[in-house]
C-alpha cells in the first residue's frame, strides 16, 4: 500500500498515518523536522491512531480482498485539514449534532473509528444560565474527547453570551458550535432556528456578541445554518457573510431550506455559491453525505473546506472510519458483515448504560436498531423484539440468534434517518414584515436541550 506524504504505513493500524502514533516506530523514525511538522491540535484520541480498534479486525484495512480502491489522484485538492481556530481537524469530517442522538456514547463510538470533529447534541443556552440538571448531563464529554464541541441555541444575544462565559469559563467545552438551523415547528414558530438568520440585525448581535464571550478563552465560535426558510426567503448567503464579519471562526450549510426539513435532496451548489461569498474563514457543507465518497464529491463539486455527517451514521458510526480512510487517499474498508454489527451495537449499548444508566440506555437504545439493522435479512419478529429491548442479557440472546455471517448490504448505504415531507414553515406572527428588526422573539429560548 501506498504511504501518504512521504509517511510510512502504521504498525498498529496497518494504514498510513498522519499524524503518526506519538509512540510507535513510525514517530520514533521521522526525523526531528517531521515531528515537528505535525499538527499541533490534533483531533485523535490522545493523539494516536492505535486508539480502540473497530469491532472488525484492524487488518482487513490493509488485506481484506473486498476493500473499495481509492486512488490519492481521487481525493480533492481542497480536501486539506481544516483549521477551526486553533484546533486542526483532520481528517476535515464534522458530525453534526442530533437530538438524541449524538450523546457522549455515540460520540464516544464514532472517535473509536476515526478522527474529526464530534459535537454534542443541542444545549439550550437558557438551560446552562440557569443549570437545569438534564442539560448539566447532558454537556459532559468523555475522557480524552478533545476538542470537546457544544452547539448552543439560543434567540436573545445577552443569553448566548452568558452560556458561553459559563461553559468555556468553567471548563465544560474547548469550541462553541451555534444552531441557526433546526426546522422543527415549536423552534421556528417561536422564531429560532432557522428562522432567526432572517432577522439580519439579530443574528448579526447573537454572533458578535459570543464571539466576544468566547475571545478571552481563545475558543473559537462557528455557526451552522440552513439555505433559508424556503424557496421564497433564501438567507444562507447573508448569514454567512455576518457570521464571517462578527469573527465566527467557521460556517456550516444545511443545503435545504426550513420547509425542505430533511426531504429531497440537498442542493450542493448552494455551498459552492457559499464558499464563493465567504472567503476569510472556513465553509463547511452538510445535507446527503451517506457515504465516503458522497464526502469526496461534496468537496469537489463545491470547493467546500470540509463536510458535516449527519444521519447518514446513524446505525453505521464505522461510517468515519471510512470518510478518515476516503479523505487521506487510502482503500476503503470493506462493510461489517451482521455480526460485526452486532458487535458495534453491543458496544454502543455498554456506552449508554456507563452514560445513562441502565434503564434510561435500554430504552434509548430502542431507536437504533432500525438503522443497525437496514438492509439486512433479519426477520420481521426479530426486529419486533429488538425495538422492545429491555436488558443487556435480552440483547445478548438476540443478537446470537442473528446469522453474523450476512455480508453488509449495499442498500445500507443509502439514505437513513428522518425524511418525511416538506411543508410549510410556522413562523411568529409577522416574523417577515422587517428583516432588520432586532427585537428578540419572546419565549423562543425557553425551550428543553436536545430539540
Amino acid at each position: 500500500m501506498s504511504a501518504v506524504r512521504g509517511i510510512p504505513a502504521c504498525a498498529y493500524r496497518h494504514a498510513p498515518a498522519w499524524p503518526p502514533c506519538r509512540h510507535g516506530p513510525v514517530w520514533l523514525s521521522l526525523p526531528t523536522s517531521a515531528r515537528q511538522a505535525a499538527p499541533v491540535a490534533d483531533t485523535r484520541p490522545h493523539g494516536c491512531r492505535c486508539r480502540q480498534a473497530p469491532a472488525w479486525p484492524p487488518s482487513q484495512w490493509a488485506t481484506s480482498p473486498h476493500i473499495s480502491p481509492v486512488n490519492l489522484e481521487d481525493v480533492p485538492a481542497s480536501a486539506q485539514p481544516l483549521r477551526i481556530g486553533k484546533f486542526t481537524v483532520d481528517p476535515p469530517v464534522v458530525l453534526a449534532p442530533m437530538a438524541g442522538i449524538t450523546n457522549r456514547a455515540f460520540r464516544q463510538l464514532c472517535r473509536e473509528y476515526g478522527a474529526g470533529l464530534y459535537v454534542c447534541e443541542m444545549i439550550t443556552a437558557r438551560a446552562v444560565v440557569e443549570r437545569h440538571p438534564g442539560t448539566l448531563h447532558m454537556m459532559s464529554f468523555a475522557p480524552g474527547e478533545y476538542p470537546r464541541s457544544m452547539q448552543l441555541y439560543g434567540v436573545d444575544p445577552a443569553t448566548m453570551a452568558e452560556a458561553v462565559k459559563i461553559v468555556l469559563g468553567e471548563g465544560l467545552a474547548d469550541h462553541i458550535d451555534a444552531n441557526f438551523g433546526c426546522p422543527v415547528a415549536k423552534v421556528t414558530r417561536k422564531g429560532g432556528g432557522a428562522a432567526l438568520p432572517y432577522k439580519r440585525k439579530l443574528f448579526g448581535q447573537i454572533v458578535a456578541a459570543s464571539v466576544a464571550a468566547a475571545e478571552p478563552y481563545g475558543a473559537p465560535f462557528t455557526v451552522k445554518f440552513r439555505v433559508g426558510i424556503d424557496d421564497d426567503h433564501h438567507t444562507f448567503l447573508d448569514a454567512g457573510r455576518i457570521a464571517e464579519q462578527e469573527g465566527a471562526a467557521a460556517v456550516a450549510l444545511h443545503a435545504r431550506t426550513a420547509a425542505q426539513r430533511y426531504s429531497g435532496q440537498a442542493d450542493w451548489s448552494r455551498i459552492a455559491e457559499l464558499k464563493e461569498a465567504v472567503t476569510t474563514i472556513p465553509v463547511l457543507g452538510n445535507g446527503d453525505i451517506f457515504t465516503a465518497d458522497d464526502a469526496l464529491r461534496m468537496v469537489e463539486q463545491t470547493g467546500c473546506d470540509g463536510v458535516v455527517v449527519g444521519r447518514g451514521c446513524l446505525g453505521r458510526p464505522w461510517l468515519f472510519g471510512e470518510l478518515e480512510a476516503a479523505f487521506a487517499g487510502r482503500p476503503i474498508p470493506p462493510g461489517p458483515n451482521l455480526g460485526e454489527v452486532a458487535k458495534v451495537l453491543r458496544r454502543h449499548a455498554e456506552l449508554l448504560v456507563e452514560h445513562d444508566g441502565h434503564d434510561k440506555a435500554m430504552r434509548d437504545l430502542r431507536k437504533h436498531m432500525a438503522w443497525y439493522f437496514m438492509g439486512f435479512p433479519v426477520g420481521s419478529e426479530l426486529r419486533r423484539k429488538f425495538a422492545m429491548i429491555s436488558s443487556l442479557a435480552e440483547l445478548d440472546e438476540l443478537l446470537a440468534q442473528l446469522d453474523h455471517d450476512a455480508p453488509f448490504p449495499e442498500a445500507a448505504t443509502g439514505p437513513r434517518g428522518r425524511q418525511g415531507s416538506p411543508g410549510k414553515v410556522t413562523l411568529p406572527h409577522g416574523w417577515l414584515d422587517d428583516p432588520d428588526d432586532a427585537s428578540v422573539p419572546e419565549g423562543a429560548d425557553m425551550m428543553h436541550s436536545g430539540g
